[in-house]
């Protein structure tokens, strides 16, 4: 549909090109744009600190200071194929790539080719307890949202990642998470980012 719809209102011809305004001048050259885009999307979010400014206190002081037991040893099982196989029919078909340009599409055909050399990757990196620092990267897009085109403020950034590193993730989130839910580490009250959980929920409970 929003294909159709893109094409009727002329809207796939120019939403790939991108023209910035910057002290008066019109900055097209890709080299440029994607310096200028880094600069503001690398800047964006800092703010100037004073000498008085108080730090909050970090997330593992906090954890530490409200959780006073000690926790068992976090589990991290062997990766199994089956495991590796039932990842990568859980995600989407997409054919959107990071900067390798291997989209989700082509893990899924090749499936029963890469599913022994990722099992072994994989297990390395759960050993090890160290995430491929390959995987780390990420192809920032532009994004317009509103306003002037010419204003790279009016765009937001959305990061491309490798295919593969959504497999190594799930790996760790899936014992990350067993590993929080025996141990109950969780307030009955964390609905955000946890299965079987939603902000309906949260919204429910709020209300009665």
């Amino acid at each position: 549909m929003w294909n159709f719809i893109k094409s009727e209102s002329n809207k796939y011809d120019n939403e790939n090109e991108i023209q910035l305004n910057i002290e008066g001048k019109q900055v097209t050259n890709p080299a440029q744009l994607a310096n200028i885009f880094n600069d503001h999307f690398t800047n964006a979010t800092t703010s100037p600190q004073s000498d008085n400014y108080n730090h909050p206190m970090s997330a593992i002081d906090s954890l530490l200071t409200s959780c006073t037991k000690s926790f068992s040893q976090i589990h991290m099982a062997p990766v199994t194929g089956n495991e590796i196989k039932n990842i990568i029919k859980s995600l989407k078909m997409k054919s959107s790539s990071g900067y390798d340009e291997v989209p989700l599409k082509i893990l899924k055909i090749s499936l029963p080719y890469i599913i022994s050399p990722l099992v072994h990757l994989c297990n390395r990196s759960v050993l090890s307890g160290i995430f491929p620092s390959w995987l780390k990267y990420a192809q920032i897009v532009p994004i317009f949202k509103k306003g002037d085109k010419d204003k790279p403020t009016n765009y937001r950034p959305i990061s491309l990642l490798r295919s593969f590193s959504k497999i190594f993730e799930k790996v760790i989130y899936t014992r990350l998470d067993n590993h929080i839910k025996t141990n109950n580490i969780l307030a009955n009250e964390q609905y955000g980012f946890r299965s079987n959980a939603s902000i309906e929920q949260a919204i429910y409970q709020l209300t009665n």
